[in-house]
């Protein structure tokens, strides 16, 4: 089931998917001399997992890469943020997916995989062209609708028969359109989006 607020809940499995946290985003920007933005980002995030968690009650998490914006950000983590995370993780499985801006979280329990599968499917950060049942994040795809002779654009959810492709879910992060390649040539041409919010929208994805 796809969620408003850009999770995939499993209920058979009892597992949260989310991907591309980019926990510590704000903290890297200002490492590097970029813009200074106000340092709540990865308190969102938790805030919003938390959630999720308190909502599904899942007993196994997925975090499909992009966990951290980089590891600098991850060593960065204020102690009250790290904590926070072990209470999360606190009775359940939780696996980082390693990303193309994190190998793995450093000291913050869980496992660290490449992939994983759970049959049918297969988890991984970054789809592979011709795979078939995978799950992955990476491209932060969004789409647009029009409503009442208005655009909407929101994070969304891209699937057809052969994959699921994850929005975004932490606050800093920017979005890839549905047209745009790779998701056009990546997405079967009946692929669906389901967008992100309150009230998630379900349409034929946009080209």
């Amino acid at each position: 089931m796809a969620l408003g607020s850009g999770a995939l809940w499993w209920a058979e499995q009892s597992l949260l998917c989310v991907s591309d946290l980019h926990l510590g985003k704000s903290e890297r920007i200002a490492r590097r001399g970029g813009a200074a933005l106000p340092p709540y980002d990865t308190r969102d995030t938790l805030t919003r997992l938390a959630a999720d968690l308190t909502l599904t009650n899942a007993r196994s998490v997925v975090c499909l890469g992009d966990s951290f914006d980089d590891l600098g950000a991850a060593l960065a983590l204020p102690e009250e943020e790290r904590l926070w995370i072990t209470r999360l993780q606190a009775g359940r499985r939780w696996v980082w997916i390693e990303g193309n801006h994190d190998p793995g979280p450093v000291n913050l329990g869980g496992s660290h995989l490449f992939e994983l599968p759970i049959a049918p499917l297969t988890f991984r950060h970054i789809a592979l062209p011709g795979a078939s049942g995978e799950v992955s994040g990476h491209y932060h795809p969004k789409a647009s609708v029009s409503l009442r002779g208005r655009s909407i654009t929101r994070p969304a959810f891209l699937f057809d028969s052969d994959r699921l492709i994850l929005p975004a879910y932490g606050t800093y992060t920017g979005g890839l359109r549905s047209r745009a390649e790779p998701l056009a040539d990546l997405m079967r041409p009946e692929a669906q989006a389901i967008m992100t919010g309150k009230n998630p929208i379900a349409i034929p994805m946009p080209r």
